[in-house]
This record gives C-alpha cells, sequence and structure tokens, in this order.
C-alpha cells in the first residue's frame, strides 16, 4: 500500500505523546526539503499517513520530532526542565521500496529509541 507513518509513546509515563509537532524533510545531497509539518493526536499518531500512496516516493528522509516542546509543556516546575536532554530528534532513513513504512519513536526525557514498524 506505500505509505509512512510514525506513532509517539512517551514511555516515561507510559501514555501517547499527545500534540508533538513532527517535521518530514527530503534529503537530496545537501539540501534538506521540508514536505510536511504535522501533529500527533491523542493516541499519539498523526490522523492520516504522513505520506500516503499518492504522495510516497523512493528516496532518503528525515523525520525531525519536536520532543523539547512536548516535554516542556509536560513538565510541571521549571525546575524540571534543567534536566531536559533532548530539543530535537531527527531520525534519517531510506524508503527503498515500495511497501508500508512506519517509523514510531518510544520517547522518555533521558533517551529514545525508533524502529522499522509494520
Amino acid at each position: 500500500m506505500s505509505r509512512l507513518s510514525t506513532h509517539v509513546l512517551d514511555t516515561a509515563i507510559g501514555v501517547p505523546a499527545v500534540g508533538m509537532r513532527i517535521e518530514l524533510f527530503s534529503i537530496q545531497g545537501d539540501k534538506r526539503n521540508l514536505i510536511k509539518a504535522v501533529l500527533t493526536n491523542s493516541d499519539g499518531r498523526t490522523n492520516e499517513p504522513i505520506l500516503d500512496k499518492k504522495e510516497f516516493f523512493l528516496g532518503n528522509f528525515e523525520l525531525i520530532f519536536h520532543v523539547g516542546d512536548y516535554l516542556t509543556n509536560r513538565l510541571e516546575t521549571t525546575d524540571n526542565l534543567q534536566g531536559l536532554l533532548y530539543d530535537l530528534i531527527p531520525v534519517r532513513f531510506k524508503i527503498f521500496s515500495h511497501r508500508n513504512y512506519h517509523i514510531p519513536l518510544l520517547l522518555s526525557p533521558f533517551g529514545y529509541s525508533t524502529y522499522l514498524g509494520s
């Protein structure tokens, strides 16, 4: 079906990351071209695929997860901000075939992981 999607889970508190800004760029040599900016919904997903079947193309890409803004909004006091480690998390990847690409982010204030999901 050829589409790109994501899902962000806040593993520190065990909930979806609501309202996180995510940007998708195509990478061509040393140029980054913004394709789309989206926000996560109440399930930590975007309402639509980031790239649907009509928008989908092969190439190099980068998702930028704006985790600093999300974590700052989640924390209750400015004292907690002293421990904020990440502001932006870039994930570069290659779309190399016509299949579904699901790139989730598992997030905590001091670590993250990502993988190719289904």
